[in-house]
């Protein structure tokens, strides 16, 4: 099964298109947790199991494992969901971007060491360093385009000519992505919660590609502007991220972290699926 057969899937088993971000930060961790050797996966895991069925996606993010040098328990918790979530797309937020040789290796890594699903990518070195990853012809490659963050319109705003038009560098971004990039018909794109007109101008460029969507939540991005602006036709085409605001609602409960994990991804799905 390919990555968007998969993610198809999961929309309309779980009716949601809410993502679930893994970012497990040992210092906002439930005091149960503190000190344990297998924190981070056990902290993981029950989050995991406590919002499965209602989330269309898991995103790991690579960076809180390997700083706290915990690879062992991102295997094992990717693991964890490919065995006993099979259903469920698993996509490493990794925002891999290098060239020949070590995009190879960093595709190896994603697609064979922790047998993601998808995995997401820095464009800004060119096709080369896409390309190893559109190799696993079954596995997704989420492009960056117009990122949540502030300091993205430092370089994704800037100006280039396309077909005699002047476009912002995000939009000629979606365009490669869209008419050149999507070989297998594997790719998504990225675009920020909190820049709505900018997923309205995506959209409106890659068609029924799907969209994985940060920024609400912790960020801020407003649910309704985002899903009108991103949506397909169909009421789906998107993954909408939430990671912080759902991984510690319940920081302050102890023991009883997943329960409330669970209750703020159920008002988060909620929400999304009102104006879908």
């Amino acid at each position: 099964m390919t990555f968007i057969e998969k993610l198809s899937g999961a929309w309309e088993k779980s009716n949601s298109l809410l993502c679930v971000g893994l970012d497990p930060d040992i210092h906002r961790f439930p005091a149960c947790l503190r000190g344990k050797s297998d924190a981070i996966y056990t902290f993981c895991k029950s989050v995991v199991d406590a919002t499965a069925d209602l989330v269309c996606a898991f995103k790991p993010q690579i960076a809180y494992f390997h700083a706290a040098r915990a690879e062992d328990q991102l295997e094992a918790i990717c693991s964890y969901i490919r065995e006993q979530y099979p259903a469920i797309p698993l996509i490493l937020d990794a925002k891999r971007g290098d060239i020949g040789a070590t995009a190879q290796q960093y595709a190896r890594e994603a697609f064979e060491r922790y047998n993601a699903d998808a995995v997401t990518l820095s464009p800004y070195m060119g096709f080369d360093s896409v390309q190893p990853y559109l190799e696993y012809r079954d596995r997704g490659a989420i492009i960056l385009a117009r990122t949540s963050n502030p300091g993205g319109s430092d370089l994704q705003f800037l100006k280039v000519n396309e077909s005699g038009k002047t476009i912002p560098l995000y939009q000629h971004v979606a365009h490669l992505v869209a008419e050149k990039w999507n070989t297998h018909g594997q790719c998504a794109m990225v675009v920020g919660a909190t820049f709505p007109h900018e997923i309205a101008e995506v959209r409106a460029i890659i068609g029924h590609m799907p969209l994985l969507i940060p920024g609400i939540g912790a960020q801020g991005g407003n649910v309704e502007a985002t899903v009108t602006a991103g949506k397909t036709a169909d009421g789906r085409g998107m993954m909408i991220n939430s990671s912080r605001a759902i991984l510690y609602a319940g920081i302050d409960e102890n023991e009883n972290f997943p329960a409330i994990s669970r209750r703020a991804a159920i008002k988060t799905r909620d929400e999304i699926n009102r104006y879908r």
